[in-house]
């Protein structure tokens, strides 16, 4: 397993690559070159830049998160035939410099949805939350401005440019099916993964988040089956999925230990995190350890050991501990803590099984 480390860009993030380098185990940054639109095609130079930066430190840029995909794309317009060509020349541009995954969603309008980004725990920290009957009672827009107030650094998937097409974006998704989205994404993948083959890149969609339907928006990356169906309506090992815990843990029906030896394969890249899940549908996301939530942690990593797994792995959403202002979520602390935590888990596998452990003694 290749541990790696979401980073955010010079200048737009509080953690420095100084500070990921010292966190054990971390072979490379995931990156993005945020401030692009969706459906830019991304500019040569300004990825040779973070290549550059990130060869400073030795990390690899292995994995992109996200090249995201065009709205026009995801309702199949006449427009998406240009943004689908873009998205190819960033995918050969991305190869040039050693991009071995592009992790994607297809999510309409929102690519993740909480209605709290600094909530207060017991311990005094604080989290990303969800609450359900908010969700079930609000107006989009209401979201988009409570949104809109954090001002300290961007907010993924929440670009203004975006919200602030949002009535537009609504209108155009008034009475689209799940069945349609599903059309628009085979689309968009006939045409993507022939190049990705050729040029060795792997596809990674990640799922839907939180994965049922909301503000009436189609949203189909939730469950076994959808990704079952979704490796095979391209079947090729380039069309791949990123497996988020906490994404698809949110539905208690998810097995996710389950769903990791049945697509182990084809799961290019793994993020690993715990959320606690409350009776009345909210939740919130908690330490990695798995007493402090609802998920099988151990187990998760367990089932990444017993397949053999290679591909690479990163803490997903850690909680803003010791008065750390950060990007909610991305924090420095909590998510070293989580990787620690994982390769806790990870080297007692390896021992058990008999097989060495690497231990520095000076």
């Amino acid at each position: 397993m290749k541990m790696v480390f979401r980073w955010f860009g010079d200048g737009n993030d509080h953690v420095s690559l100084s500070e990921i380098k010292q966190i054990p185990g971390v072979s490379g940054v995931v990156w993005s070159l945020h401030d692009l639109e969706p459906g830019e095609k991304w500019p040569k130079e300004r990825i040779q830049e973070m290549k550059s930066l990130a060869d400073r430190y030795h990390f690899n840029i292995d994995v992109v998160e996200s090249v995201n995909v065009h709205e026009d794309i995801k309702l199949g317009l006449p427009t998406r035939t240009k943004y689908i060509e873009n998205y190819i020349q960033t995918i050969k541009e991305l190869a040039s410099v050693g991009v071995k995954v592009i992790c994607y969603n297809f999510m309409p309008v929102f690519d993740w949805i909480r209605t709290d980004l600094f909530r207060e725990m017991e311990d005094g920290s604080t989290a990303l939350f969800y609450e359900k009957s908010k969700v079930e009672n609000m107006n989009p827009e209401e979201l988009v401005n409570r949104f809109s107030n954090y001002q300290d650094s961007t907010l993924p998937g929440w670009e203004p440019e975006r919200m602030g097409r949002l009535s537009e974006l609504f209108e155009a998704y008034k009475d689209f099916t799940e069945e349609m989205l599903w059309d628009n994404l085979q689309y968009f993948l006939e045409r993507i993964i022939p190049v990705a083959e050729e040029y060795d890149i792997k596809m990674a969609i990640h799922p839907d988040d939180p994965p049922w339907s909301m503000f009436g928006l189609p949203r189909i990356i939730t469950n076994k089956e959808n990704i079952s169906r979704l490796l095979s309506i391209v079947d090729s090992p380039n069309n791949g999925i990123t497996l988020c815990s906490g994404s698809l843990g949110a539905n208690e029906s998810n097995d996710i230990s389950e769903m990791i030896r049945e697509f182990g394969s084809r799961i290019h890249f793994a993020h690993i995190r715990n959320i606690k899940r409350f009776e009345n549908g909210d939740f919130i996301e908690t330490s990695h350890r798995e007493s402090d939530g609802s998920l099988d942690i151990v187990g998760i990593v367990k089932a990444y050991h017993d397949i053999g797994f290679t591909g690479y792995a990163r803490p997903d959403h850690g909680r803003h501990i010791w008065e750390e202002k950060c990007r909610p979520g991305y924090g420095l602390y909590d998510r070293a803590l989580g990787i620690m935590y994982i390769w806790g888990i990870w080297d007692s596998l390896q021992r058990m099984k008999g097989e060495h452990v690497n231990v520095i003694t000076k």
